[in-house]
């Protein structure tokens, strides 16, 4: 198992868990391992969080020192890094961000040449490197020391390919968007001002420190009330890196990335364009997800929690939508990895061509109840696989049988179990959930 990099990068408190020489490390093995045969060039996006800039100089020394050249695309989505690296023939893209995590928390993420999460090898001999298993590696001299060139022309190429997948202008329509106070706040706006629509931003002034902090797409409620004042169309909410989209319907009710999921699946096959009939999602979607897909004659597949699973599904099997009920959509025609805001233009896509609210599209799925709570632990495996937990965890999968679930999994980015049911009232789900982490406690299990 990794000692650094999770499902989604290195993260973890800046200058606590991830600190600069972590950052400086990382630059430096990426621009000799790049740079072997050729002036390799590495582009570099980030968030809004204070730590962020700290990091982005690190690693641009990092990789300078190697004799790399970085080019610095300032503060950028993390779909916008990926989309850059795989157009422009960058040997690599590193994204500084730690999406919805708190602002004190960043990370960073490594996308390779084809715009694709970094292969889990390279990461590894980056780990060794930082642990000292690799030998000191040699600094560029004289003419050979890399260049820090200012790229924003790239994230201005983006807002561009994103304007251009619009179908039709969005003209008289009343939109909502919540930036989350993060890396969309500089690139939302300006697209769907673009395409004519009558947009309402909320929470694009960040501070540094206000990133994710009650806003944006893990704290919707903002959003849908924020549509119920403005009597709002539609509205979406991103995180703090925008790869993620949580869109509101116009009666303020949320439509999470399962439901967007449907809506979306269902209008590509009925546009012969969703691949095998087939949608990825992961284990963590609604029941009433699937029983909707079955009614409606769409295939799916289950992988493992994280985008990277999904698409790596999706390329597996030339699957053209894939995603997580956390608001990751993945539309492999014009992406490789999740995209908040390309996500909300293809949703607006099915609303403009379909002339019907999001609500009524979006009401052929009845959401099963699901709750799912965080226990902090000393260590995940060992209280994933404890006895007593394990056969807690059995008897709420007998009790609940066809009528729901229960999914106990590690985070891959945090020291904590997350124990998911879903049952058929919202009784039931804290019933069960309850009863499993009071046996995890009463195991000694939990610290914090």
């Amino acid at each position: 198992m990794a000692k650094y990099f999770g499902t989604d990068g290195f993260r973890g408190e800046a200058n606590v868990v991830l600190t600069v020489e972590h950052a400086f490390k990382v630059g430096r093995y990426l621009g000799w391992y790049y740079g072997q045969d050729h002036k390799a060039r590495v582009v570099i996006g980030k968030d809004t969080r204070r730590s962020s800039y700290m990091f982005e100089y690190a690693l641009a020394a990092g990789i300078t020192a190697s004799g790399a050249d970085a080019y610095l695309l300032h503060v950028t989505t993390t779909p916008s890094v990926s989309y850059v690296t795989r157009t422009e023939d960058f040997d690599c893209g590193i994204m500084i961000s730690a999406s919805h995590n708190p602002y004190y928390d960043n990370g960073i993420k490594i996308i390779n040449g084809k715009g694709h999460k970094m292969e889990a090898e390279v990461e590894e001999k980056i780990e060794a490197y930082i642990d000292g298993e690799i030998g000191e590696l040699p600094l560029a001299q004289k003419e050979n020391i890399g260049r820090t060139v200012d790229y924003a022309a790239g994230r201005n190429r983006y807002i561009g390919h994103l304007i251009s997948l619009a179908t039709r202008s969005f003209k008289d329509m009343r939109i909502g968007l919540d930036c989350a106070n993060g890396s969309s706040f500089a690139i939302a706006k300006s697209v769907y001002d673009a395409l004519g629509a009558k947009t309402y931003v909320i929470n694009n002034d960040p501070d540094g420190t206000n990133i994710n902090t009650n806003c944006g797409s893990t704290h919707i409620e903002v959003l849908q009330e924020f549509v119920k004042e403005k009597k709002l169309d539609i509205a979406f909410a991103f995180d703090g890196d925008a790869d993620r989209c949580i869109a509101v319907d116009e009666n303020g009710n949320v439509v999470d990335g399962d439901l967007i999921l449907y809506v979306c699946g269902k209008y590509l096959k009925e546009q012969g364009r969703l691949n095998g009939d087939t949608i990825v999602t992961t284990i963590m979607s609604n029941l009433g997800l699937y029983k909707a897909c079955d009614k409606a004659g769409i295939r799916y597949e289950k992988t493992a929690v994280g985008d990277k699973y999904v698409y790596e599904n999706m390329v597996t099997n030339n699957f053209s939508l894939g995603g997580e009920q956390s608001g990751h959509i993945i539309f492999s025609k014009h992406a490789t990895t999740g995209d908040g805001i390309l996500t909300s233009l293809m949703v607006m896509e099915v609303v403009m061509e379909k002339k019907q609210p999001l609500s009524k599209l979006a009401e052929e799925v009845k959401i099963y109840p699901q709750l799912l709570k965080n226990v902090r632990v000393a260590d995940k495996k060992t209280a994933r696989e404890n006895a007593e937990v394990t056969k807690a965890v059995n008897d709420v999968a007998e009790a609940l049988g066809e009528d729901g679930r229960i999914l106990v999994r590690e985070s891959g980015t945090e020291p904590v179990i997350r124990v998911m049911v879903e049952a058929s009232t919202d009784e039931l789900c804290e019933k069960y959930v309850n009863q499993v982490i009071d046996v995890i406690r009463a195991e000694g299990l939990i610290v914090g």
